[in-house]
């Protein structure tokens, strides 16, 4: 598998798994820290230090609203328990 069909691949299993996420918003994070040792805030420093790495520079607030699909205080709002 060359290296462009593999980042593809990561590409849609990642977006995969935030659809997953969006669909089960009834999880909270600490049900996923304490089941899988990580969460949706975990997911957010991984994308921006994965942008960091890549010389794009982006807030905290920016990668969550990428990973909780909405502003994250909207989302703990409507969300959080």
């Amino acid at each position: 598998m060359d290296d462009a069909t593999r980042t593809e691949i990561e590409a849609a299993a990642f977006r995969r798994l935030l659809e997953h996420l969006d669909s089960r918003k009834d999880v909270q994070n600490i049900d996923l820290m304490d089941l899988a040792g990580f969460c949706r805030n975990c997911l957010s420093k991984w994308y921006r230090a994965a942008a960091a790495e890549r010389g794009v520079e982006m807030e905290d607030a920016e990668a969550r609203e990428i990973i909780y699909g909405m502003p994250y205080s909207e989302w703990k709002a409507n969300h959080q328990r």
